[in-house]
């Protein structure tokens, strides 16, 4: 092209014509222009766009968690190793790990744990198998199907407080409605508070009704991700009602169940409103006179905030997070091998 141009300005000299400047993009020298430069600077900017969006977007999450998670966390692995009380926070002396084998040694530990597994059970197996079954009624095409799973959502939205509550004066002992029901049959009145299978019991109650509802919208989720050719399938093949849910919705939702076993195991360890409230009063931060339904959430608060030792109050926080890595390594085993025989 340039040498076009000197051509053409030649012929323009040798007819007495002034010569034409010619504008060209690229100078003689093959140097980068105006247009290069800029298309190489939305280049960059590009790339830093698809590039760094993802990180600036994820951000403010582990900016919230290194803050309100991680730091915490690590702080009260550092208290653990002290012996810090609630009302000199900045005096600690170093213990190692004292707390640790004095928490070993302690027969409250070993109480609260128990305690804390028992509920664990009687909540979780039968509100899981209830919002199984649940959710395969709301499965079915039925009318008004959008109440009834708002409904089934509600207990979910209730505060702890008030259906603790509520259901403390349902099992109170001289004029609670569960003691009078029960007379009705020839039952004599319960000490819910005092027994401590009453008190698991109605305790576990509680979080059965808040929690069913919650869990049958998970399973309702999943069903409804099962292909419809399955069913008909099995039907074709003469499997009944009762085949097909043992055979199809139970497999197809195989995963979401484990999901949820792990999550009510978490919520169960970390249990403490209901227990706090239904003890009305000092019982509920002891579980009770004889600590028959103290749970690991309560012991915590009786070590800090009772008895103002918070190297203790920590180290069975830390008890609790270890437990939680205990029942993850399970899951991911089960979820192992339920992938092996699938």
């Amino acid at each position: 092209m340039w040498a076009a141009g000197s051509l053409l300005a030649s012929l323009n000299l040798q007819e007495g014509r002034l010569p034409v400047a010619i504008s060209t993009s690229t100078p003689p020298d093959g140097a980068p222009g105006i247009g290069a430069e800029r298309q190489r600077r939305r280049t960059l900017l590009h790339r830093l766009d698809v590039r760094g969006a993802p990180y600036a977007f994820v951000a403010p999450f582990f900016v919230v968690f290194a803050a309100f998670s991680f730091y915490p966390l690590i702080y009260t692995s550092w208290i653990s190793l002290h012996r810090v009380e609630l009302s000199t926070l900045n005096l600690m002396e170093w213990v190692g790990f004292d707390n640790y084998t004095a928490l070993w040694d302690d027969e409250r530990f070993w109480n609260a744990l128990l305690n804390t597994f028992t509920i664990g059970v009687l909540s979780t197996v039968p509100q899981l198998l209830m919002a199984l079954g649940l959710a395969h009624l709301l499965n079915y095409r039925l009318r008004g199907s959008t109440f009834f799973r708002v409904a089934a959502l509600t207990p979910y939205a209730t505060s702890v407080g008030a259906a603790a509550l509520v259901f403390t004066m349902l099992f109170e002992r001289d004029f609670g409605m569960i003691n009078w029901m029960l007379s009705l049959v020839g039952v004599d009145n319960i000490d819910w508070e005092n027994n401590k299978w009453a008190a698991q019991t109605a305790i576990s109650s509680i979080v059965i009704w808040r929690w069913t509802g919650y869990n049958a919208l998970l399973y309702l989720a999943a069903m409804q991700a099962i292909p419809r050719d399955r069913y008909e399938a099995a039907a074709i093949d003469g499997a009944s009602r009762w085949q097909q849910f043992l055979k199809v919705t139970v497999p197809g939702i195989r995963s979401t169940i484990v999901f949820t076993i792990v999550l009510s195991t978490i919520g169960a360890t970390q249990l403490f409103g209901e227990p706090l409230i239904f003890g009305q009063g000092p019982n509920g931060i002891t579980g009770g006179a004889d600590n028959q339904y103290q749970t690991l959430g309560l012991l915590l608060y009786e070590e800090g905030w009772k008895n103002y030792q918070m190297g203790r109050a920590a180290t069975v926080a830390w008890a609790m997070f270890l437990l939680l890595i205990v029942v993850f390594v399970v899951q991911q085993v089960v979820k192992r091998v339920m992938a092996r025989k699938a």
